[in-house]
């Protein structure tokens, strides 16, 4: 029966990119003297290595294979750890990255870096800064081999014992066997000595060890090639066989098996020998996690949201007899109410099946200061905090672009070079800190500095000449600064690879909002800089402010409302009859109403009956004028582009306890709206058009 390996390709290019992943991230901390570090480092490129070579991907193998090499004398003490090594590894996980995704997407890889990459650490394997040295690695994990390094046998005598968990780790004992038949003729004996009685035995875990005698010329290397893939989930003895033994294995029977051992009889011990100065290799622990595509983890959470939405609707239908007097009744309340936390547990539990720590997005980080800071000449310190702090997948796919140029923003044009930090009386190395926290519902990071600070006077003089801002206008320095997230700003002088084009803040800023979340900074000349970037936790759920406009009900997310305050006629004001301004905080902002915008039928009512919502969208504010302001709470969000079609100002719908359904706002749209159609939108500075 033949295997379809390509089924699990998906598998080992996820766990591919996390060895990778370890694999930076320990370089960067890489030490001398540092044994586990550089043990864990090796088994990341064994594993890969292994891997690769299972589905033929012969270029990541080849190449793997000296990064392997080079790893084997550091970890074996042959090698000293120097930054010249650890920089050649370092680009080696880059290289290795750039292969693996050409296998995956089937395409030759002809990137100059990888053929230079595996020259220079040739060179460095050759070129005497270490001992060359065919001795193999006392460290080998459960593979013992008692082989001379040239072929001087007639064959081999290998010792193979399992550990009981190697099926449960989707390896096949046969198709070792069969790669060990194209190294020549084999014959295998099965040791069943630990085979426990039929009403004991576990299907999932093998209990069985063979005695294999392979007639080849090959070398001892060949064989262990075979098993390296399981080394760790196996104890393995290679014996070279000479003439003598190869004739008496010839005339011997070449079956045995060892009758399984009663259930009151201890099992005698294996006839295949353990490596010598080895134990056994201890159980592995439990399996504690599961693989699960993220289609089917959606598919889940739609399921949870139709509960939800089902569980509303009794719950709605129980509160109208909350007056009805009865004992079947009563036992409908109170399962309802059970259902209503079961169900409330249920959506929690589905959530955090989405949900991981944000160190997924910050573990990229070291590698990029290491390699910015290098490349400016800075001394550079970088410190993550709430690496534990999790949110949605979805999101975190989608923030780590922004958080990328956010923080080379920071490396870029916050912090100055060491002579001009010691000038200003600073510590010659710059901090740049990522810390990630929850405040309600959302997730906040900071992203800060101790640099210089944002310089506002650059920024104002800019934008004059960019044509953002007129000499007329009277613009704080809070106002001024977030000039730098508008299209195609820069303060750079010269274009450089890591600025000058004047495109990354704002688009920085639109991703995010894109999510539902938006970004702010502050800024302390000389001191530093801080973006605080906020974002709900999931894009599955979101929180709410339900509203009423002509009757109707809307969702606005409670992310963009700052404060929700009652109409005052005295602080409404008129700018050329063509738009209302409302007075909130000694500041005048927009004032717009949800009928215009969405040409719902006016109001007739007194002004003073009405609501206004501050929101903030895009770093301004502005009111949104509606009739009443109802509950706070979670809604399932369902997308309204997929099921109808896109609608500007409507970021999706969600359907509410009574089986209604009430569309979201989308408070950025909205200002879009009001800027593509200004003479139908804007309220009117009146009690009918601030009410319409």
């Amino acid at each position: 029966m033949s295997i379809d390996l390509s089924q699990f390709i998906p598998t080992f290019l996820e766990e591919s990119f996390e060895g990778l992943e370890l694999m930076e991230s320990s370089l960067l901390n890489l030490e001398q003297g540092d044994d586990d570090t550089i043990n864990a480092i090796f088994r990341a490129a064994h594993s890969i290595k292994g891997g690769a070579g299972t589905f033929g991907f012969n270029h990541v193998t080849d190449f793997t294979h000296e990064v392997e090499t080079l790893l084997d004398e550091m970890r074996d003490g042959r090698r000293p750890i120097t930054t010249h090594d650890n920089n050649l590894l370092l680009k080696s996980v880059d290289c290795i990255r750039l292969l693996i995704e050409s296998a995956r997407d089937g395409i030759e890889c002809n990137d100059v870096s990888i053929k230079q990459n595996f020259e220079a650490i040739q060179a460095s394997l050759n070129g005497g800064d270490a001992p060359q040295s065919s001795t193999p690695s006392p460290v080998e994990s459960n593979i013992s081999s008692t082989a001379p390094a040239a072929n001087g046998s007639d064959g081999w005598l290998i010792g193979f014992i399992p550990s009981h968990e190697i099926l449960q780790t989707g390896n096949d004992v046969l198709r070792l066997f069969l790669a060990l038949e194209e190294l020549g003729d084999l014959t295998a004996v099965v040791i069943m000595n630990e085979l426990p009685p039929l009403i004991k035995l576990d299907p999932q875990e093998c209990h069985l060890s063979w005695q294999l005698t392979l007639i080849s010329d090959c070398d001892a290397g060949d064989v262990e090639e075979v098993f390296e893939w399981v080394e760790d989930e196996c104890e393995l003895t290679i014996t070279p066989l000479v003439s003598e033994e190869v004739q008496e294995l010839i005339e011997e029977p070449t079956s045995q098996a060892s009758a399984p051992a009663k259930e009151d009889e201890a099992p005698s011990a294996p006839a295949t020998p353990k490596p010598t100065g080895q134990s056994g290799k201890p159980p592995a622990a439990a399996v504690g996690s599961i693989r699960v595509g993220i289609d089917k983890v959606d598919g889940l959470i739609n399921r949870v949201g139709e509960l939800v939405i089902t569980q509303a609707m009794l719950k709605q239908i129980g509160n109208e007899l909350i007056d009805v007097e009865d004992e079947i009744v009563t036992r409908l309340r109170e399962g309802l109410v059970q259902l209503e936390g079961n169900s409330r547990e249920l959506q929690e539990d589905v959530m955090r099946i989405r949900m991981l720590p944000i160190s997924f997005v910050f573990n990229r980080f070291p590698r990029m200061v290491y390699d910015i800071s290098t490349k400016l000449g800075k001394q550079i310190e970088l410190k993550l905090t709430g690496e534990s702090t999790e949110l949605d997948k979805t999101v975190m796919e989608k923030i780590g672009d922004p958080l990328v140029h956010l923080v080379r923003n920071s490396l870029d044009h916050g912090l100055e070079m060491p002579d001009e930090r010691v000038a200003a009386g600073k510590d010659p190395t710059g901090t740049v800190h990522l810390n990630a926290y929850h405040q309600g519902g959302y997730i906040n990071i900071d992203i800060s500095d101790d640099g210089r600070g944002l310089n506002t006077a650059r920024i104002k003089e800019k934008a004059l000449e960019k044509g953002l801002i007129t000499t007329e206008q009277t613009l704080s320095d809070q106002e001024i600064n977030e000039l730098i997230f508008a299209p195609g700003f820069s303060t750079a002088d010269e274009v450089s690879d890591l600025s000058g084009r004047g495109v990354g803040m704002d688009v920085v800023r639109r991703n995010i909002e894109s999510l539902g979340g938006h970004v702010s900074l502050s800024s302390t000349p000389g001191k530093g800089s801080i973006f605080s970037v906020s974002l709900p936790l999931t894009l599955a759920i979101l929180d709410g402010q339900l509203i009423t406009v002509a009757g109707q009900t809307y969702i606005v997310p409670l992310i963009s409302i700052v404060e929700s305050i009652q109409i005052k006629q005295e602080a409404l004001k008129g700018i050329a009859g063509q738009q209302s301004l409302y007075l909130y905080r000694e500041q005048y902002i927009p004032l717009y109403s949800i009928r215009q915008l969405f040409s719902l039928p006016p109001k007739t009512s007194k002004l003073d009956e009405g609501m206004v919502i501050i929101v903030e969208s895009s770093g301004s504010k502005y009111a949104l004028v509606v009739d009443e302001l109802k509950d706070q709470q979670q809604v399932v969000l369902k997308s309204l582009e997929s099921n109808y079609m896109a609608v500007e100002g409507i970021s999706g719908a969600t359907i509410l306890g009574d089986g209604g359904v009430a569309l979201i706002v989308d408070t950025k749209g909205l200002n879009n709206l009001k800027q593509s159609k200004p003479n139908e939108i804007m309220a009117q500075p009146t009690l009918q058009g601030a009410c319409a």
